[in-house]
Order: C-alpha cells, then sequence, then structure tokens
C-alpha cells in the first residue's frame, strides 16, 4: 500500500512538472500565430458591433433633431454618449483579451517558474487593461 501511495504521488508530481513544460519554437509560432488571428476576429467582431450600436444611437439622434424635439434630442444625444463609451470599452477589453491571449501563448516557450511567471504577467496585465477600461467608460459616462 505504501509502495501504492508513493507511487501515485510521484505521478502526480511529474504532471504538474510537465503543465509548465517549454513547447518546441515551432509550436509556439504556431499556437501565436492561431492566437493573433482568433484576436483579430475577436476584436472585429467587436468593434463592428460598437460601430452598428452607434450607427442605430446616431440615428435616434437625427429623427430627433428631425422631429425637432429638445427632450427627445438630449435623451438622444445622452444615450449615444453612452452608447460609444459603452463600445469603446468592448473593443479595448477585446484587444487586451486578444492581447492576453498572443502573450500566454508565448509563455508556452518558457518552461517552469519562468513560464508561471510569465504567464502570471499576462494575467496581471489582461486586468490592468480591462480596469483601465473600466475607468475610462465610467469617466465619459
Amino acid at each position: 500500500m505504501k509502495l501504492y501511495s508513493v507511487l501515485m504521488i510521484m505521478a502526480a508530481g511529474i504532471a504538474v512538472a510537465g503543465c509548465n513544460k517549454a513547447e518546441s519554437p515551432a509550436e509556439v509560432q504556431h499556437d501565436v500565430a492561431d492566437a493573433r488571428a482568433d484576436a483579430q476576429r475577436d476584436v472585429a467582431d467587436a468593434q463592428a458591433d460598437a460601430r452598428e450600436n452607434m450607427a442605430d444611437a446616431q440615428k435616434d439622434v437625427a429623427d430627433a433633431q428631425a422631429d425637432r424635439d429638445s427632450s427627445e434630442l438630449a435623451d438622444a444625444a445622452g444615450d449615444a454618449s453612452e452608447t460609444a463609451a459603452k463600445g469603446d470599452f468592448k473593443v479595448a477589453v477585446a484587444q487586451a483579451e486578444a492581447n492576453h491571449k498572443i502573450a500566454r501563448e508565448k509563455c508556452e516557450s518558457l518552461s517552469g517558474s519562468a513560464q508561471a511567471d510569465c504567464k502570471d504577467r499576462a494575467d496581471a496585465d489582461l486586468e490592468t487593461a480591462k480596469r483601465q477600461a473600466e475607468m475610462r467608460r465610467d469617466g465619459a459616462g
């Protein structure tokens, strides 16, 4: 029974050590290229959504101007400003997440604690970028 326990502990140790094993340069390059392609699509989608939402908000402003309704115009202008801030936020978050994916894939070229540290930095950079995007959004609102 002791031998079984020792073998299980060794297997777990090997499994954990393998988690921070460096990938080959070719693998990393391929994974980074895939992450970049995904990231570009995600950011482009966020930008397209933001443009579409902003176009709708601007149409509401134009309609209120055409109706010469100052109350409705003020509401529509406020909504347009909020829509712009939300769109900018979504694009900034998409860009931050894209950068994060790429950075974490690049970390795979490292091994051991260097890889873990690299991934921790990438995670911290993501959180910082999201907080900054929130501050810009909340300051614009």
